[in-house]
């Protein structure tokens, strides 16, 4: 679809990855292209008593190389280093320097999952209200009393959601609009409609737009294991996530973040910048009530439907399809239901990659990092292979890339999520 006169054209210009496979565009993009998975036996804590032993970890990770003031770490859990560093690496790929932008219109929309606590953190507090006379028991009422000034003062600040959107909006004094979105896997695509939609509206001439996530920690793998369907593949790592093949048996556990710098098109190109792809259409939408919407991927269905209405294209147009791909029989087979449905016959001839495959699932994290993929593939005009499709799955019957790396067949490319409850999301770019 081609811009009228009076429309807004948002393009991204910027791409900063802190991944399992690479840190760094041009790292994350080299594990891709040679195939190299991030997942192998988890090496931080013991896993003896865990449900899991795999997941994917950011290795050589050293948030003082990429953080304004090594001061913020203490305020920083994991998940807010992660991305507040890949935001640093996005303004530099961007070369979006200061005095470029108007600071009034510079926004920040991000997006985060929960983040998760240690036991460790709460010990001390927790120590005081047991009474040690009457076999440990809790006597609740010293908490207000005496124990919970034992907490840290700052502990909260490590754990909210917003605070990436924070310390990003600060290191790069980003006064414009500024928003958090908490929606899971769907959180880093709903946070660039969102930032598309800024632009669009005059309220900004750029925003830093992403997603962060870490659930390698015990409590996180326990927790995971009762509800997200995990991989009890324990002989070797690297095959444990399979989306779409016929012997997965569940996700993987993993961590790192994505973000980008999203322009009004004339910004871009007054400043020279180089641009990855044009954001043409997005789309969201929830399963709902009852079985067979949830079954059929409902919510995924009206995603794609929306993003295609917005950008005006339809199906022979998509070069390629970047799933969700969580790697669990249910939510592979209603993802595949849902692209069936939409697309009918058309489905068989568009290529489908599943990146969760390189890194594992890591809430709103990974579905900034695939997106990211989505764009170094635009960019590039490759396509990854995705890893472990040893056996397709007869149930969902997709063109899936796997073996070696191939040649983009088209310029624009379909980037699609989806939360556990059906929360759904997709994006459609176009490379130009």
């Amino acid at each position: 679809m081609m811009a009228g006169p009076d429309q807004i054209r948002t393009v991204i210009t910027g791409v900063g990855v802190v991944s399992p496979i690479g840190i760094g565009r041009d790292a994350f993009w080299s594990g891709l292209m040679s195939g190299t998975s991030g997942i192998d036996y988890l090496s931080g804590f013991s896993t003896n008593n865990l449900p899991s032993c795999v997941g994917a970890e950011v290795k050589d990770f050293d948030p003082v190389r990429y953080l304004r003031d090594r001061k913020f770490l203490k305020v920083m859990s994991r998940d807010v280093q992660l991305g507040v560093s890949s935001a640093n690496l996005a303004m530099q790929d961007g070369k979006l320097n200061p005095g470029d932008v108007d600071p009034d219109r510079l926004g920040v929309v991000y997006g985060a999952g929960r983040m998760t606590t240690s036991p460790e953190e709460l010990a001390d507090a927790v120590a005081e209200i047991v009474d040690d006379v009457q076999d440990d028991e809790m006597m609740l009422t010293r908490w207000g009393e005496e124990s919970s000034g034992r907490i840290a003062p700052l502990w909260l600040l490590r754990q909210l959601p917003n605070m990436p959107a924070c310390h990003i909006s600060i290191d790069h004094d980003a006064r414009g609009p500024n928003n958090t979105i908490t929606s899971r896997e769907s959180s880093a695509l709903l946070a660039l409609s969102e930032a598309a939609r800024v632009i669009e509206r005059g309220a900004a001439d750029a925003m830093i737009v992403g997603a962060c996530g870490s659930n390698i920690s015990p409590v996180d793998i326990t927790k995971l294991s009762l509800y997200e369907g995990l991989s009890h593949r324990k002989d070797d790592p690297e095959k444990a996530c399979r989306p779409f093949d016929f012997d997965r048996d569940g996700t993987v556990v993993g961590e790192g973040a994505a973000s980008f710098v999203v322009e009004r098109y004339e910004h871009a190109i007054a400043r020279g910048a180089e641009i990855y792809a044009e954001v043409i259409g997005f789309g969201s939408g929830c399963d709902g009530a009852g079985y067979n919407n949830g079954a059929g991927g409902r919510g995924i269905g009206r995603s794609i439907e929306g993003a295609l209405r917005r950008a005006n294209i339809t199906a022979d147009q998509i070069g390629h399809i970047n799933a969700h791909g969580k790697s669990t029989q249910r939510d592979d087979l209603v993802e595949a239901r849902a692209y069936h449905k939409t697309f009918g016959d058309q489905i068989a001839k568009i290529p489908v990659v599943a990146l969760k495959s390189y890194f594992g699932n890591f809430d709103a994290g990974s579905g900034a990092v695939e997106l990211a993929g989505t764009l170094l593939s635009l960019h590039n005009g490759q396509l990854p292979a995705t890893l472990n499709y040893e056996y397709p799955d007869p149930r969902c019957r997709l063109n899936v890339t796997h073996g070696q790396a191939v040649p983009l067949i088209g310029r624009t490319a379909l980037s699609v999520n989806r939360t556990s409850v059906g929360q759904s999301a997709a994006t459609l770019l176009r490379a130009l």
